[in-house]
């Protein structure tokens, strides 16, 4: 460029400029400039993003993101009337996608990643925390940015699709809100798995992250040894026997050999604690989604609570009751069964229930909440009892865990009258997420008829 001869006033100015302090906490190569650097210049954007130029080879940024107007215009310095043209200006966006997808956008060791960035020219940061949902994408212009922002969403919108992202909420009437419901179905479960009734508020909750760590201790004791060693000792022959039992190991009684025929006839059923669901979640599923981000939730809310008056509507504004009777089995013969439920019958017979159901479907639908192939699925109410996707995992046990043999609880629990009960609420539920009630943690609810109304 030449040798620059001060013009007057000039050097008032670098003067006032050097004794400002300046805080450089970012350097970049000059290499990412074009060649034409002017030395000393300062220069800020129109959001006041200050940069200083050091020297030839080094320019320190003054603020974490530039403006991307600094990438268009040239900025001229009132001292020179020279332009310096920044070509490695920065553009950021954030895009909020939801924590639950955000494992497809990284992908396996983070090849998916990788991929997009090699493709596109950007850097992708993703959250450190679990709690946080949002993408942040970088760039050096705005179309890479853009470009890598269109690949994350088709990413996402592909992934939903598919068994790799599970439901994350539903639609539910609760039935656990009837007390005398939840004990029968408690004594239902230890019934079958032989609890006695002292266990009965251990078992209450259904944790199915419990094992049968007892039954297992129980075996291994019937399994011991049951010889006994008693060593008698009499010091007079007046006074009484003394036996010494320190040592003796535990003798197998009839009860206990009960109870092992009661769990060896479980195992050979393949039916375990876990495959129950917890009492406090009974309750009749009307829609299923899948809504991965906030705005999502925040949209199914306005929904559900937005469409009140219809569901009021369609149920006459009168009470709906409901009656469970018996057991069914869904999916698989009785000998490898996949889900026991009980089947709901509507008192009255007058379909308020399907028609108030179908409101609520409907809504879900037109406001794009619902995945296409669940769309037009035929509606069955029915209260699930037990389900073989909640088995635990206990090593290579896949096979088994698709089914149990359910011939011996439905000889004896097939003709069961649950009862009758009234349908209070209709509930945006979110799954693996519970409220202080047991229940599934409530994202939204909408009152339903309890009291008939007069005209």
């Amino acid at each position: 460029m030449g040798g620059l001869k001060d013009k007057p006033g000039t050097m008032d100015k670098r003067k006032r400029r050097k004794s400002t302090p300046v805080w450089r906490p970012v350097c970049t190569k000059a290499s990412s400039l074009e060649e034409h650097v002017v030395k000393d210049v300062g220069v800020k954007s129109e959001i006041g993003i200050q940069m200083h130029e050091v020297n030839e080879s080094t320019i320190e940024v003054m603020d974490a993101t530039v403006s991307p107007k600094a990438l268009e215009d040239g900025i001229e310095d009132e001292a020179i009337k020279e332009k310096a043209v920044l070509s490695s200006a920065k553009h950021s966006l954030s895009v909020e996608v939801g924590a639950s997808v955000i494992r497809f956008v990284r992908g396996k060791q983070g090849s998916t990643k990788e991929k997009i960035e090699k493709e596109t020219g950007v850097q992708i940061i993703l959250p450190s925390s679990k709690q946080e949902d949002a993408i942040i994408i970088e760039g050096t212009s705005a179309d890479s940015v853009t470009k890598a922002s269109k690949e994350i969403q088709h990413i996402i919108d592909e992934a939903v699709k598919t068994p790799s992202l599970d439901y994350s909420h539903f639609v539910s009437l609760p039935l656990a809100i009837h007390p005398e419901l939840v004990d029968k179905l408690v004594n239902f479960q230890n019934s079958i798995l032989g609890i006695n009734d002292t266990c009965v508020g251990e078992n209450l909750e259904g944790n199915s992250d419990e094992d049968d760590s007892e039954s297992d201790a129980q075996d291994q004791q019937l399994g011991e040894g049951s010889a006994v060693a008693v060593e008698l000792k009499v010091t007079d022959d007046k006074e009484s026997v003394k036996v010494d039992i320190s040592g003796i190991p535990p003798v197998s009684s009839a009860p206990k050999e009960v109870k092992k025929s009661k769990s060896s006839g479980l195992s050979d059923s393949r039916i375990e604690k876990s495959i129950f669901i917890k009492p406090k979640t009974f309750h009749l599923t009307v829609l299923m989604l899948k809504l991965w981000n906030k705005e999502r939730i925040s949209l199914a809310t306005e929904v559900l609570q937005n469409i009140s008056p219809k569901v009021m509507d369609a149920l006459d504004n009168r009470p709906l009751f409901v009656r469970l009777k018996g057991l069914d089995c869904m999916k698989g013969s009785l000998d490898k069964a996949r889900v026991a439920y009980a089947p709901i019958e509507e008192i009255g017979s007058e379909n308020r229930l399907s028609r108030a159901c179908q409101v609520i479907i409907d809504a879900f639908v037109e406001a794009g909440l619902v995945l296409d192939k669940d769309i037009g699925h035929e509606l069955k109410l029915h209260a699930t009892v037990m389900n073989v996707k909640h088995r635990k995992r206990r090593g290579n046990r896949r096979g088994k865990a698709n089914s149990f043999n359910a011939r011996g609880i439905f000889e004896q629990f097939g003709s069961e009258e649950w009862g009758e009960y009234l349908i209070r609420e209709a509930h945006l539920s979110q799954r693996f997420k519970y409220d202080e009630n047991g229940y599934y943690h409530c994202c939204a609810s909408i009152p339903l008829p309890e009291n008939m109304q007069l005209c």
